[in-house]
């Protein structure tokens, strides 16, 4: 299908900007995804970056930038969330534990709506919160199905393997005990896009006493039908 526009320097910017929907990126890997001359790609990021639609993390690579969010968040067009606080609702009455969604900024992951467990011992983690890409099933969750070079990247220092990311994409969904805090376990399984890209994961968390050490076997079939629901969300409004 043809993408575009007639305007040839939007249609650049948007596959820049679509290239780093999956991710951090070097110029070089900018290059490879939008397939644009270097000195294009170059130009049109740090053009993008000076009106905030795109940054750099740590590593001085590409990121979506903050702006896009605040442009999301005053038009009212992230059906994501408006989503996300029933399902997540839904989520914590029929499991008994706290359950959140999460998206990946950069190195980290961002917790952009949580439905919190209201007593009792619990995994609480405040909307807004940035926690590691290297530890926990949410971070499982938004790395298994990177691009191979992201993905050994990702790896590098993590607290799970390539093998346990194996079977996060064979069976769906992911699991973890005491991986991103000692006593805690969570599960999580991804949220799709229209293109089927991952775009965030929906977790449930809590002390490994309830959720035991293997709290997959106890909350994966709930977890997997509540990320079902969000992706269904986004399939029928095109998000």
């Amino acid at each position: 299908m043809d993408n575009s526009s007639g305007v040839g320097v939007l249609d650049k910017a948007a596959s820049v900007l679509s290239a780093l929907e999956a991710g951090p990126a070097t110029l070089a890997q900018l290059v490879a995804a939008t397939h644009l001359a270097r000195p294009t790609a170059h130009r049109l990021a740090v053009a993008l970056e000076h009106h905030r639609l795109v940054a750099r993390d740590m590593q001085g690579r590409f990121v979506l930038g903050p702006r896009l969010a605040e442009l999301s968040t005053a038009a009212g067009e992230d059906r994501l969330l408006a989503a996300a606080g029933p399902v997540l609702t839904a989520l914590r009455d029929h499991t008994g534990e706290s359950a959140q969604l999460y998206r990946r900024q950069g190195d980290q992951r961002i917790c952009v709506a949580a439905a919190e467990r209201p007593i009792g011992l619990r995994d609480s983690i405040p909307v807004g919160a940035a926690l590691s890409m290297q530890a926990g099933s949410g971070a499982q969750i938004l790395l298994a199905w990177e691009e191979p070079d992201r993905l050994h990247r990702g790896l590098q220092g993590a607290a799970f393997t390539a093998t346990v990311l194996s079977g996060v994409r064979r069976r769906g969904w992911a699991q973890s005990v005491s991986e991103r805090e000692a006593g805690v376990a969570s599960v999580s399984a991804p949220v799709r896009g229209p293109s089927g890209r991952i775009v965030a994961a929906v977790s449930v968390s809590g002390p490994v006493e309830r959720l035991s050490r293997q709290p997959g076997r106890l909350h994966a079939a709930a977890v997997v039908s509540a990320a079902n629901r969000l992706t269904e969300v986004l399939r029928r409004t095109g998000e």
